[in-house]
């Protein structure tokens, strides 16, 4: 029995002891992250004065998380998701430390804190993705979206401390104290994995093998639009919303001449913020749809962007910051709250590793672009450049692809393919499988049925499939023949499991045009090696 089903349907995500565990920790952890990214980006402004290197320290954070969000999801979908989780953790200790100790000893300069600071975001990368996949097994399915929101709001309350902690101990001891925090910090997390008594899910299949993994999990996203809509949401915030992060540092020492306290207040006031916007989106859902939140929440963080390049002293700063990570968390919900909700449990992992990879991608191409264009018109131009564009995006992709109706899809497995009658024993790695189903339709209604066929295309290529086809019988008009290939029939195995209950309401309506007296005739043909 999991976490999740001991606790009724009615019961908020902290009634579970191990979520209730596992948040409390990982704001722990999350402290030390933001005392880590302080100290570095604090770090990179005295070791370099270019733009360019100091947006550099938030590329390195972001760019592991783009490059192996993929290979770590497909992982959590393979492997126990615990193990993962502890390995990823340890890895990141281990780099934490060795910063700290190098730091500590004076011989960082601004490349060897560029590798230190990838080689810990290497770790994260590993368990975000499991992360986040393992919430649905600690929580019931009513308490999702709460928890999600609880996760967001951990890693603000985290914001709101972090930076200001690890900005007085920078001023007091250097940031080599703070990286030797942030490797401490892990340690909570890793002490709740250590204690957790994972449940895994029964497998009556083999698990998939990495590589066919990641490719079902990048043909799932691209066949699954409501997914591609948040994705698509994500670049167009993400990209122009990561110029304030980038600059944010120079920012602070070079404009408003502050020290590591005045940086860390910054930031503390965004997470401040964002502990406030967390508070209010329940009350805002229930009145706004996402796309309205989604699209406030971008205008609101543009004008806090062209506030702060603005701002000429300390206060005015920290007010547009505070209104930053309102909009910030807004945004952050709903889009994360939007990838849970598109991605069924059987690629969770890796649709959720598919829009970090986006995420961080567009933060990771933001930050290197706007610090390269800082470099030659300034830091004030380029935020507000910045912020204009976030607005015209924005608008543009609210109106093209508009969020509302991700979060009413039925994605749990629906389990009503009937299991294939087979004469003897087959192969599980006989293939391909080709897979034919008859259809008996009213002569007059064979053009709506192809026309509502094609949505029928898209799930089967989404689920597996290698070719799919329609076809009508010219001997016998009304006879309509379905046909996809898999590559093995264990994929095809794999297709049973992966049928939604979103998916059944449109088998039902194609099942209404059918005629005849017996339901369709379903064939599995298989080569023989």
């Amino acid at each position: 029995m999991t976490a999740a089903t001991t606790l009724t349907k009615t019961e908020g995500p902290l009634a579970s002891p191990m979520f209730r565990a596992l948040w409390i920790a990982t704001i722990v952890s999350n402290i030390g992250t933001w005392m880590h990214d302080v100290g570095a980006g604090w770090l990179m402004t005295s070791l370099s004065p270019d733009p360019l290197m100091i947006a550099l320290v938030q590329a390195a954070t972001t760019f592991p998380m783009f490059a192996l969000a993929l290979p770590a999801g497909a992982l959590a979908d393979i492997v126990d998701r615990r193990r993962l989780l502890i390995g990823a953790q340890l890895f990141g200790l281990v780099a934490a430390a060795a910063l700290a100790a190098i730091t500590l000893s004076g011989f960082t300069d601004a490349w060897i804190l560029l590798l230190f600071t990838a080689a810990i975001a290497i770790g994260a990368a590993f368990s975000a993705p499991a992360f986040q996949a393992i919430v649905p097994e600690l929580v019931p399915g009513p308490a999702l979206q709460q928890a999600v929101a609880l996760n967001s709001l951990g890693i603000n309350i985290a914001r709101a401390i972090g930076p200001a902690l690890g900005g007085v101990i920078i001023a007091a001891s250097g940031p080599g104290a703070v990286f030797a925090i942030n490797a401490l910090s892990v340690l909570a997390v890793l002490t709740v994995l250590y204690r957790w008594r994972r449940h895994a899910p029964d497998r009556h299949l083999p698990a998939e093998h990495m590589v066919g993994a990641m490719r079902a999990g990048l043909r799932y996203a691209m066949r699954a639009p409501e997914l591609q809509i948040v994705l698509i949401r994500s670049v167009g915030f993400f990209l122009f919303a990561s110029g304030l992060w980038a600059l944010l540092p120079i920012i602070a020492r070079r404009d408003l001449g502050l020290g590591p306290a005045g940086y860390g207040g910054l930031l503390t006031f965004m997470g401040l913020g964002a502990i406030a916007g967390a508070v209010i989106m329940p009350k805002l859902r229930g009145r706004l749809s996402a796309n309205k939140i989604t699209l406030a929440a971008s205008i609101l963080l543009a004008a806090a962007m062209a506030g702060l390049s603005l701002a000429s002293d300390f206060w005015t700063a920290s007010a547009t910051l505070f209104v930053g990570g309102l909009a910030w968390i807004a945004m952050m919900a709903s889009l994360n709250g939007g990838a849970q909700a598109t991605s069924p449990a059987w690629v969770k992992a890796r649709a959720l590793a598919i829009y970090l990879l986006v995420f961080q991608g567009s933060m990771t191409a933001g930050s290197t672009l706007w610090g390269s264009v800082a470099s030659r018109i300034g830091v004030p131009t380029t935020l507000l450049a910045a912020a204009a564009l976030l607005v015209v995006a924005s608008l543009v992709l609210a109106w093209r692809f508009p969020l509302d109706g991700t979060s009413r899809l039925d994605l749990a497995p629906s389990a009503h393919w009937p299991t294939p009658i087979v004469d003897g024993d087959i192969e599980q790695d006989s293939g391909p499988v080709l897979v034919t189903i008859e259809y008996r339709v009213a002569a007059d209604k064979v053009s709506e049925f192809f026309a509502a066929m094609q949505a029928m295309r898209r799930i089967r290529r989404r689920d597996g499939a290698i070719h799919w086809g329609v076809y009508e019988d010219t001997a016998q008009p009304g006879t309509v023949i379905e046909i996809f290939t898999v590559e093995s029939w264990l994929e095809h195995l794999r297709q049973h499991d992966r049928v939604t209950n979103a998916d059944r309401v449109l088998q039902e309506t194609l099942r209404d045009f059918h005629g005849g007296d017996s339901p369709p005739v379903v064939r599995h043909f298989v080569t023989r090696r």
